[in-house]
C-alpha cells in the first residue's frame, strides 16, 4: 500500500491524480463537499473531512481509492462492502478501477456519518485505549 506524496491542499491532492482515480476521487469529493457541514483538509497524506473531529476520509493509492468512515462499522447496513479495520469503529470501502458507488448511496453514508458524529461525538474518545486512560485517571483522582 503506497501512500501518495503529501499535497499542499485538497485541490492539489486531486490534481495530482490521473485516470480513473481522478474521476473516482472527484465524484466522491463532490458528494462529501455537498454536505457543507464538513471541513476538508489534507491530513495523514489523504483527504480528511471533519467537524470538530474526523468523520470520513478519501485516500487514493496506486491501485485503489478508499472511502473510510471513523464509525463505518455502524454504516454497513447502508453499504455492505464497508470492511472493518484500524482503530475506533473504522470501516472502509475499497474501490478499484471499474468499481463505483452510486451517488445516492454515498450521500446516505455521509448523512448517516454526520448523524453519528452529532449524537456520539469524537470517535477517537471511544477507543479502548482512551477509555482505559480515562478510567486510570479517574481512579487516581478518587484514590
Amino acid at each position: 500500500m503506497k501512500k501518495m506524496a503529501a499535497a499542499a491542499s485538497p485541490d492539489a491532492y486531486v490534481e495530482a491524480l490521473d485516470g480513473w482515480r481522478f474521476e473516482r476521487v472527484t465524484q466522491l469529493r463532490a458528494v462529501v463537499r455537498a454536505s457543507k457541514l464538513l471541513n476538508e483538509e489534507v491530513k495523514w497524506g489523504h483527504l480528511v473531512y471533519s467537524t470538530a473531529h474526523p468523520v470520513l476520509l478519501i485516500r487514493a493509492e496506486n491501485e485503489r481509492v478508499l472511502l473510510g468512515f471513523w464509525r463505518g462499522q455502524r454504516l454497513q447496513d447502508i453499504e455492505p462492502r464497508l470492511k472493518p479495520g484500524g482503530k475506533f469503529e473504522m470501516a472502509t470501502l475499497e474501490l478499484r478501477e471499474g468499481m463505483s458507488i452510486p451517488a445516492a448511496r454515498a450521500r446516505r453514508l455521509v448523512k448517516a456519518a454526520l448523524e453519528l458524529d452529532t449524537s456520539l461525538g469524537d470517535p477517537r474518545l471511544a477507543s479502548p485505549k482512551v477509555r482505559a486512560r480515562k478510567a486510570s485517571v479517574a481512579k487516581k483522582r478518587g484514590a
